[in-house]
């Protein structure tokens, strides 16, 4: 089998994998949760209603009160499609991981299920990959087969390459451009410690804007192992490197420290992020992550 065929089928196999998953945790409470935490705008016209004390004065149909000579009203119905846009930022940090997967792969089997799960619930998909070299978007889709293409597409992207730089572009007038007003938008990378951009205000008000965030187990704690040689993803130097010294220990904790710290302003709210572990089941990841956003809605 060519390279290239193995490269086009790799992301298929992990989404029947996901798929599976996706379909089974449906079954029971994924999808009312995953419908919860994400809700449709706008309200559809659904029929005519007598009026009862307590309804919405203004929902009011005064010809067809005149008419039929008693209050009636419409009744709406929420317009529950969502247009869900996977913003991946693809950045050479990502390809960092001291276990079985790097947070590169755990970022995209993340993108996988939800867009799996936005599938099931009818709703449109589309992304935008961001590398230090550029960009590649596509518009989003309706349909379970389109939108396994899509993600297929999206899993199958090419790995930045370290002589194209540390930092993903990230051009927001294009974005604005590409993704309609009102999209749920999953913003995937690594989040590193950085101020919050000019355009970031207005990004939020056009869209919902979800961070969403993989953590090595490094990244929080960094094991004093001794001199390791270790390969820098962004200059691609091999350094050997003392995780034992106090100075090491020290650099350590405060780089998490202004990570955690410029995460928390770019989403203040719980309800606005989500931290998965490269170790950890990220679909009970996905889902705790539903609920608390449900429970949030009900306050």
């Amino acid at each position: 089998m060519a390279p290239g065929e193995v490269a086009r089928k790799a992301p298929l196999a992990l989404l029947r994998k996901l798929e599976w998953r996706v379909r089974m945790a449906a079954d029971s409470f994924l999808g009312g949760e995953y419908r919860s935490a994400f809700r449709g705008r706008g309200r559809e016209f659904d029929q005519v209603v007598k009026y009862e004390f307590g309804d919405d004065v203004r929902d009011v149909d005064w010809n067809v009160s005149a008419r039929l000579g008693e209050l009636y009203r419409k009744k709406f119905i929420e317009e529950r499609e969502l247009t869900v846009v996977i913003l991946l930022e693809d950045t050479p940090a990502l390809q960092f991981g001291s276990g079985q997967r790097t947070k590169r792969e755990a970022l995209l089997e993340l993108a996988g299920l939800f867009a799996l799960t936005a599938a099931g619930n009818r709703d449109r998909v589309g992304f935008w990959h961001a590398t230090p070299a550029g960009h590649h978007v596509r518009q989003p889709v309706r349909g379970r087969v389109n939108i396994v293409r899509t993600a297929a597409t999206l899993l199958g992207q090419p790995i930045p390459k370290l002589e194209d730089g540390a930092e993903a572009s990230l051009e927001w007038k294009l974005f604005f451009h590409a993704f309609p007003k009102h999209s749920i938008v999953l913003w995937l990378g690594d989040f590193p410690p950085r101020p919050v951009g000019a355009g970031w205000a207005a990004l939020r008000k056009r869209y919902e804007i979800l961070g969403v965030r993989v953590d090595d187990p490094w990244d929080i704690q960094l094991p004093a192992l001794g001199i390791l040689p270790v390969v820098d993803p962004e200059s691609g130097e091999v350094l050997a490197f003392d995780t034992g010294t106090r100075e090491s220990q020290q650099k350590h904790a405060q780089w998490v420290a202004e990570r955690e710290a410029a995460w928390l302003e770019w989403f203040p709210s719980p309800l606005q992020r989500l931290t998965a572990g490269t170790e950890g089941d990220l679909l009970d990841s996905l889902i705790t992550f539903f609920r608390r956003r449900m429970q949030g809605a009900r306050k």
